[in-house]
């Protein structure tokens, strides 16, 4: 048994992505599993999101797809940060789809497609006020006009992404959803077929309708956070992730005594200090030094001291029945208490997406509660 691990409960997974399903009625969903599913564990996330009958799935990164088939895992793969050239062809031989908002990307999968006898299919990236990735709006009837005439190439997919969609002020995502909507019509126009439209993230799928055509892609959504405080709350998301340690030794301390690292909490009291073998060598953030709180028995219990890289140090004075090896949530829920992802991001000045990086990041043991995930990973 590790001395901390990572639970990621699968039911809760079902319930969120069914939910983006019911908020987004007749668009097929694309389930966003890149940077290890938000750290919740790729290739068992991605399983799960197949049996529940997502569409696709959406990966950062070309290794990550190729991952996704190496594991049996046959739904069509988006790859939203394009493809690199020594990537192509196996690309293109595993029916993976790169976003495509470069014509040398374009023919190079062409040229793969003539060489493999199969179609490249691909999803055409629009910068429609974002800034980052994609075609610019200005040039994207030359782009669509050389496109076609690359053999091979299928363009199944037009997709963009909000800037803004996670602010209560929707103002920029009307402009963006304009935007789309005209490069949409122009390459009807130009006789470019395509068969799908996406623009919708979480906070698209929960506040924007009117954004979500044929596929949305929700990813934080799916692992129970909100995008933000300015999208709509209370639809019912369930947190994923949870993370837990145990107590390796409580003892008895007197007034005045320091506490860690730099001697930043003293004693007021008589007290009872618990030490658990986490830190931020396991992605427990050092910002919640003395700020953050840990479950133990049910009830809240402060940190107290720094976060130093492998222990963090609790005030147990007030929880007197707590025992050495006791389970301790560090996130999660324990009886009615529950410490969340946004809980700590707030303490830390930081996003829940960035959390749950940081602690799936650094687990080497993740226990799927649902016995559909097949146990350990």
């Amino acid at each position: 048994m590790p001395l901390n691990w990572v639970e990621i409960d699968l039911a809760a997974l079902r319930n969120n992505f069914y939910l983006a399903g019911r908020l987004a009625p007749g668009s097929r969903i694309i389930g966003v599993v890149k940077s290890d599913a938000y750290g919740h564990g790729m290739v068992p996330v991605a399983r799960e999101l197949e049996k529940c009958g997502a569409g696709f799935l959406a990966v950062g990164k070309f290794h990550e797809a190729l991952e996704l088939r190496q594991k049996g895992i046959e739904l069509p793969v988006l790859v939203l940060l394009g493809i690199d050239p020594e990537d192509v062809e196996e690309s293109v031989r595993l029916g993976v789809r790169p976003a495509i908002f470069r014509l040398d990307q374009a023919g190079m999968m062409s040229e793969a497609a003539l060489k493999l006898n199969m179609p490249a299919r691909v999803h055409v990236k629009l910068d429609t006020g974002m800034g980052r990735l994609g075609v610019p709006c200005g040039n994207l009837a030359a782009f669509a006009e050389k496109l076609k005439q690359m053999p091979g190439v299928v363009v199944e997919g037009i997709l963009s992404h909000f800037a803004e969609a996670d602010e209560a002020d929707k103002t920029f995502c009307d402009f963006q959803i304009g935007r789309f909507t005209e490069a949409i019509e122009t390459l009807s126009r130009q006789g470019l077929p395509f068969s799908y439209t996406h623009i919708s993230n979480s906070a698209g799928v929960i506040d924007l309708p009117r954004a979500h055509y044929h596929l949305v892609r929700p990813g934080i959504m799916l692992y129970g956070s909100h995008p933000s405080g300015g999208t709509s709350e209370g639809i019912g998301l369930q947190p994923v992730m949870s993370f837990k340690s145990k107590i390796i030794q409580l003892k008895e301390v007197a007034a005045g005594h320091p506490i860690g690292y730099g001697r930043t909490f003293i004693t007021q009291r008589e007290s009872r200090i618990a030490t658990v073998p986490v830190g931020y060598d396991d992605g427990y953030f050092r910002m919640l030094s003395n700020k953050g709180r840990a479950l133990v028995r049910g009830k809240s219990a402060p940190l107290v001291g720094r976060v130093s890289m492998n222990l963090i140090t609790l005030d147990m004075t007030d929880i007197p029945q707590a025992r050495e090896n006791d389970e301790v949530v560090l996130m999660g829920r324990q009886g009615e208490e529950r410490i969340t992802a946004d809980e700590i991001a707030g303490t830390c000045g930081t996003i829940s997406y960035e959390v749950y990086c940081a602690i799936g990041k650094q687990q080497k043991f993740k226990y799927f509660l649902n016995a559909s995930a097949g146990g350990q990973d």
